[in-house]
């Protein structure tokens, strides 16, 4: 350190004798310099207002919708149970498969049904054959006892005779019915179009002996029902549009789309086919239910649904959905003013549309709104706007 300070003083005193031997105006103009360069530098200059795209409000024609949750259901749900005892003999289906309606399933051991039925025909053919014998003696009987040749007693008894034969011959043919019924229940077929669920009970098993044994479930699933609850303000906003209820009865077919998870947005469309006599007490809600065609059987029942019940359409203006922010206060949107200073707006949203979002009250659609750019924006904050 004292090396480097003898250095600057030598320094110094060879730029003094250089001035003395230099004209007095240069010797002047040189210390000015000197004295200029040790002055203190220019400030900086401030950066430029941010860049941001700013864009006006379009007007389009929306769609006010009621948005709920719920749930599918299939429209009918069997089960398939053995009603006459016997051992199951064959399973004549896939788990999981799509069957038709009548398509036969199962197989439970026929040969006594057989028998009993043939055992009903022989009683048929003996009653059928006692009733003939009597109706031939009573009328018989019946010329004889004009000629007084027998009792009245013996006409009673052909009488009788008679009137029990017509008696056994309807009994046999009930008892021939019902060993009918009995060998049809042999074979459990599909009660309609549906997809059938694993077999609960597998070949050689005694069912139906005791009770009923359930063998299998059916679902039909096409067309399918989405139930889902909706409150009583929403309910008083529907029924405003659509005056009154929509039912099954409803000509009209109110519309109800529906998406599942891992959908986007609502793919699945069909209507309202019935609504709950009453309101739940402790949830202020009503149960309804929409229909939805299935031809793929891709909707399967227990699944969650998002459920869009369309009200009106109406014109809103609309506004991309990234320029909306959320605060305490509520939704708003950041304009930027003929001055390109940024201001806050308060608004009132409406239902979405792709990427955009309606807005029902706070803007009048001549507002340069922020589109891109927010997080460089602030209310009171100097901007340079771009048109988008």
């Amino acid at each position: 350190m004292p090396i480097a300070h003898d250095e600057m003083n030598l320094l110094q005193r060879r730029q003094l004798k250089i001035l003395r031997s230099l004209p007095g105006w240069i010797t002047i103009s040189a210390l000015a310099a000197m004295m200029a360069g040790c002055g203190d530098k220019p400030k900086p200059q401030p950066p430029p207002p941010p860049k941001v795209t700013v864009a006006q409000p379009t007007q389009q024609t929306v769609t006010d919708y009621l948005e709920l949750t719920g749930n599918t259901q299939a429209v009918y749900t069997v089960q398939l149970v053995a009603r006459v005892a016997g051992y199951l003999e064959q399973v004549l289906f896939q788990d999981g498969q799509v069957v038709k309606k009548g398509q036969p399933l199962f197989v439970i051991q026929r040969n006594t049904y057989e028998d009993n039925l043939r055992r009903a025909e022989a009683n048929i053919a003996q009653s059928r054959a006692q009733l003939q014998f009597a109706e031939s003696q009573f009328a018989r009987y019946s010329s004889l006892i004009q000629d007084s040749a027998i009792a009245q007693s013996d006409l009673d008894n052909w009488r009788y005779q008679r009137d029990l034969a017509q008696a056994n011959l309807r009994s046999a043919e009930t008892q021939r019915d019902l060993a009918k019924l009995d060998l049809e229940y042999t074979q459990v077929t599909a009660p309609f179009d549906g997809r059938m669920d694993r077999r609960q009970v597998d070949p050689g098993n005694l069912v139906g002996s005791g009770g009923s044994t359930v063998l299998a479930s059916i679902n039909q699933i096409d067309p399918i029902y989405v139930y889902f609850n909706i409150s009583d303000q929403d309910l008083a906003r529907l029924r405003k549009r659509a005056r009154g209820i929509p039912g099954a009865s409803d000509s009209r077919n109110w519309s109800v789309r529906v998406g599942l998870p891992g959908e986007d947005g609502y793919p699945h469309q069909g209507h309202l086919d019935f609504a709950a006599i009453s309101l739940t007490t402790t949830t202020g809600s009503l149960l309804m239910r929409g229909i939805l065609p299935n031809r793929d059987g891709g909707i399967l029942p227990g699944l969650y649904a998002r459920v869009r019940v369309p009200l009106e359409q109406k014109a809103s203006l609309v506004v991309p959905e990234v320029a909306i922010g959320h605060d305490q206060q509520g939704a708003y949107v950041f304009v930027v003013n003929d001055k390109n200073v940024v201001e806050r707006r308060s608004v009132k949203t409406g239902p979405a549309l792709d990427a955009l979002r309606a807005v029902d009250d706070g803007l009048t659609g001549k507002e340069w709104v922020i589109v891109n750019g927010l997080m460089k924006a602030g209310p009171g904050r100097q901007v340079t706007p771009e048109r988008q």
